[in-house]
């Protein structure tokens, strides 16, 4: 098993990228109940990941996608959780925190990742002191002390100093937005007063104005110096108000509706005397910004929403369902165990109270306020979800990512602390993660109405981790400002008129995939907006069942018969979409529940306008477990040829067979040479492509439910065999409990 030491060479580093330290003759375990699979090579620590460099061939890896960054056994240095070095012989463990002594040499070093990995190295050939140096090493560089240690900074820091030397030719900040393949669009970053002013025109709001009253952070350092108010509200006005507000968080408008209503998110007015006269002039503002003059209806969402605490709390319990506990020992209960956790339960929370509000909009005509404690947590996801529900807009890449930057990272959502980036925040909360999970939910119930796949929403929580982009490191634009300007003073670096350092963005993807890899994003069942179904000449819309219609809705007693309720019989039940509006909307609180739960049951009983308003289905069977995010390390979670990739795999091939005729019959009426037909066959948008028309080739053998992750060098963990389930596969006639069949020869 003992390597050659020269034939190991480590990949290429980034810029800034500095080898710590490494060591020898390190195996890496991939199963716990064999080591037949077990890699032998060298593990290195740098001031960016772990790197395990093998020359040794990975067992079943006959395909996954190559990330630019990450080598297939690189973990980044923020996705790491929790480092537990073991020394057998002592029968001692101990979880290792930053400047820590380790009093023995460790035999063994388990590693706990944010993404569910966990990784398992063995040190019984490699040199104690060289093993124990990297463990320390590994502990000292993935908990840094302070922001600027994060390595984005190292690697800015090079470029400014080297401008020659770019990553795969891509200068840093990436020109200012991420380029989708699919349109060539570049995502607005929402940093200047146009990007504001073009989503203002594209919404239709007449009534609204961009506001650079917090030009410099002058205001607020966690507001953008760019939002968009009132324009009955003069910039005087909102100075003066703003001292009112906790973290002085203005009213930010969101969206608005082509009716009129606008989304406004807004922190809670903290000085009690002067709360209900400023509360009054800002509602005011918004309902003259209003064309019909309509009302504004607030929904605090500290009262109606579980709190970062909840979801973190749901959080760790799912993690250690799917992760800690050994799969034999909770199979029977696991059902009821993921049911604990509640995070099924908060995300069908958001995700009702969100449809809730997309009714008072649409259906009601009012403007909604969303508010909190200090309006950058719960408001986050929530507007967020209200926008992806009403326009098909965001419901694109390129009108994802820009929600995203409009919501999330110019909007002040707290990424350095809830992602815990630094290790040492008592804050930490799975805010955004939740929000992927919510979408997620959304594209499973309706895939032709979102233009990217699972993969890409997968992916994009990856990218969270990676401490190499600007994105997702800070807890609003003035911290990126004020920490960068620090930096380049103290490397002598010299800004000229840039608002600080420029960090590599998120959206810039090919800084990670290429080309072919990153059409995995796209979801062949999306129909665009110019590409409607058409059957025999006429547009073909697909009605569901009335079986499937009635199981969509939620709060409809069982007294109902032909449609038709009593209004006697009606009684809300506790998951309805049914919202307890403010007395100032009701005739009746009845009247007003029954506008409601009729609003649903039209949506429901219509066919599904892919480009129009998109509402989620609640009941429990249809609120799942995101299963490619949560289990793709898991190797009982490998099945062969099968999972959602062999459908995604079936209709890529399809989807690719009708550009194919489209592509053919556009040649036959424009009767264009071959040569250009054959350029058009390079442009498909698919990452498994048909070989031709009536292509009839088979699933791929290398496929599993992991795709296109690896899990295989990724996780140690035990296998399903001997477990209840695999007895039962294997012929077993009775479900019998875990202890008769443990007790079975």
């Amino acid at each position: 098993p003992l390597l050659d030491k020269k034939k190991i060479k480590l990949d290429p580093v980034r810029q800034g990228e500095i080898v710590v330290n490494e060591v020898n003759f390190v195996r890496k375990c991939i199963a716990t109940d064999t080591s037949q699979y077990d890699l032998w090579g060298k593990l290195v620590c740098t001031n960016f990941k772990i790197s395990f460099i093998t020359d040794d061939p990975m067992p079943l890896q006959k395909f996954h996608y190559k990330n630019l960054l990450l080598g297939e056994h690189d973990v980044p240095l923020t996705c790491i959780e929790q480092i537990v070095t073991v020394n057998d012989t002592k029968r001692k463990q101990k979880v290792l925190g930053p400047n820590q002594k380790l009093k023995f040499n460790p035999t063994e070093l388990i590693i706990y990742c944010k993404d569910f990995r966990i990784v398992r190295f063995r040190f019984d050939e490699a040199g104690p002191e060289s093993a124990k140096k990297v463990c320390l090493a590994i502990a000292h560089y993935s908990q840094p002390t302070d922001l600027q240690l994060l390595f984005a900074f190292e690697y800015v820091g090079e470029i400014y100093h080297n401008p020659a030397k770019k990553v795969n030719g891509i200068d840093p900040g990436g020109g200012g937005g991420g380029i989708s393949s699919a349109s060539g669009q570049q995502t607005p970053l929402f940093e200047t007063y146009s990007d504001w002013d073009r989503e203002i025109k594209r919404t239709g709001a007449s009534e609204w104005r961009v506001c650079s009253v917090n030009e410099g952070y002058m205001i607020s350092t966690c507001l953008p110096e760019y939002f968009v108010v009132p324009s009955s509200l003069a910039d005087q006005d909102l100075k003066l108000y703003s001292y009112s507000f906790i973290g002085r968080r203005m009213p930010l408008w969101s969206w608005n509706h082509p009716n009129g209503s606008a989304l406004v998110r807004m922190a809670n007015i903290k000085d009690v005397l002067q709360q209900r006269r400023i509360d009054q002039r800002i509602c005011n503002a918004i309902t003259r910004s209003h064309p019909l003059r309509s009302d504004v209806y607030k929904s605090d969402l500290d009262k109606c929403l579980p709190n970062i605490q909840e979801i973190q709390a749901a959080y760790n319990k799912l993690k250690q369902l799917c992760v800690n506990d050994p799969f034999d020992d909770t199979e029977e209960k696991w059902l009821s165990s993921l049911e604990n956790t509640r995070w099924l339960e908060y995300i069908r929370a958001f995700l009702k109270h969100s449809a809730e509000l997309v009714y008072m909009m649409e259906c009601k005509h009012v403007s909604v306020v969303l508010q909190e404690e200090e309006g950058r947590d719960l408001s986050c996801l929530a507007a967020s979800l209200i926008q992806v529900m009403l326009d098909p807009y965001f419901r694109t890449i390129v009108g994802f990512q820009s929600l995203i930057q409009k919501e999330w990272v110019m909007a002040g959502y707290q990424f350095l602390d809830r992602c815990n980036h630094l290790k040492r925040s008592d804050k930490e909360s799975p805010l955004f993660l939740m929000f992927l999970d919510c979408v997620w939910q959304l594209l499973e119930q309706y895939p032709a109405a979102f233009e990217f796949s699972e993969v890409y929403l997968t992916v994009l929580h990856d990218s969270a981790r990676i401490s190499l982009f600007g994105t997702f490191l800070f807890n609003c634009p003035h911290q990126r400002v004020k920490e960068s300007t620090e930096f380049a003073i103290s490397k002598n670096i010299q800004l000229g008129d840039e608002k600080g350092l420029r960090f590599p963005c998120v959206w810039d993807w090919s800084l990670q995939f290429t080309s072919r890899d990153r059409l995995l994003f796209h979801n062949p069942l999306y129909v665009g907006k110019s590409a409607p179904g058409v059957h025999n000449g006429a547009l073909r819309t697909f009605k569901r069942s009335k079986k499937n219609y009635s199981s969509t809705l939620r709060g409809v007693p069982p007294a109902i018969k032909n449609g038709i309720i009593g209004e006697q019989e009606f009684v809300p039940r506790r998951n309805s979409l049914i919202l307890k509006l403010k007395p100032e909307f009701l005739h009746s609180a009845e009247g007003q529940s029954h506008s409601m739960e009729q609003y649903f049951r039209d949506w429901f009983a219509k066919p599904v306008d892919l480009h129009g308003v998109i509402l989620p289905h609640l009941s429990g069977t249809q609120i799942k477990l995101w299963k490619l995010c949560y289990f793709r390390w898991v190797p009982e979670a490998q099945i062969s040829h099968g999972g959602s990739i062999t459908a995604f795999h079936r209709v890529s091939v399809l989807a690719d067979e009708v550009d194919m005729l489209n592509r053919s019959l556009r040649q036959y009426k424009s009767n264009s040479s071959l040569p250009g037909h054959c350029s058009e066959l390079d442009q498909s948008r698919m990452y498994f492509r048909a070989n031709g028309l009536n292509d009839t080739s088979g699933t791929p053998d290398f496929l599993s439910s992991s795709f296109p992750f690896s899990p295989v060098g990724n996780l140690c963990k035990r296998s399903i065999l001997g477990t209840p389930l695999s007895k039962f596969l294997s012929g077993a006639k009775i479900w019998l409990s875990t202890e008769t069949l443990a007790n079975e020869d």
